[in-house]
């Protein structure tokens, strides 16, 4: 390995000048963590709250406990001597504070192009940690994934992308934190002009789904992603109207793992597993 070197790394709020390779690390956001970890990085400090099923078993049982996702604990980072402190979506706020304390980085992107914004912040971190062929790697397996599940969308129809929310329905199009089902993969939406909604989407009802009649529905349960409740819009979901779809007759009701979808968002594992359930529904 060469002579670590300071690195300056161009992110969501400017620039960040990082010495050497750091050593420890820091987020409050779990697409970071996720992204991380997928490059092999340990990382040393973790939100306190809202841990993905998915990522749970990869967070060291020392990890530090730095706060929740919209208010990190400043004190806490300070006294934590780390080497870098990483950012994201909710708690990009906390960049305005941290950069006075240590070195920080924003890894938020845009809903627009996830793909494209995980594979650059892979590249970020394969620049800052000397891991530039591990970037490559991911990207590369990225890239091949999107490829093939674009493949098998092709020709299938459109597609609602729904999220369900307290007993309510709600649509996400392509500036939603799943737009990549529309942009990248290149599924058409059912509803043209949404009205992206960040919680809980463009409000429909179910009679406006049937009306709609997507060939594909995508869900994403934000009461389970939020730890509310599980099985909560399946239950919603499983009423006269929908059943008529041809979605639902023709089993095309995708459900998607809620955490990645409305936690992460930005996570390479994350989306990975995403891509592989769209991938499933299609094919099945």
């Amino acid at each position: 390995m060469s002579l670590a070197q300071d690195v300056t790394v161009t992110h969501a709020q400017g620039e960040t000048t990082i010495s050497g390779v750091p050593a420890k690390v820091l987020t409050s956001d779990w697409a970071a963590f996720d992204n991380l970890h997928a490059m092999g990085i340990a990382v040393a400090g973790v939100p306190a709250s809202n841990s993905p099923a998915y990522l749970q078993g990869f967070v060291a049982p020392d990890a530090l406990q730095i706060g929740s996702l919209f208010e990190p604990d400043f004190e806490g980072i300070a006294a934590s001597e780390a080497d870098l402190y990483v950012v994201g979506a909710r708690s990009r706020a906390a960049y305005e504070t941290a950069k006075d304390i240590l070195p920080t980085i924003d890894m938020s992107i845009d809903n627009a192009d996830i793909i494209g914004g995980i594979e650059a912040n892979l590249t970020k971190l394969g620049e800052i940690f000397q891991l530039q062929d591990k970037a490559a790697e991911l990207n590369a397996a990225l890239d091949a994934k999107v490829a093939e599940v674009k493949a098998a969308a092709d020709g299938k129809g459109n597609a609602l992308v729904l999220v369900t929310n307290a007993g309510n329905v709600g649509v996400y199009g392509p500036d939603s934190r799943v737009a990549w089902i529309h942009n990248q993969l290149g599924i058409p939406t059912a509803m043209p002009d949404v009205e992206d909604g960040d919680h809980g989407g463009d409000g429909i009802s179910f009679e406006f789904i049937l009306e709609t009649n997507p060939d594909w529905l995508f869900v994403i349960d934000r009461d389970a992603g939020t730890g509310e409740s599980t099985g909560a819009a399946a239950a919603l979901l499983d009423n006269e109207l929908v059943n008529q779809t041809s979605a639902a007759q023709n089993g095309h009701i995708v459900y998607l793992d809620p955490q990645a979808a409305y936690i992460t968002m930005h996570g390479y594992t994350g989306v990975m597993l995403l891509l592989d359930q769209v991938l499933a529904g299609l094919n099945g």
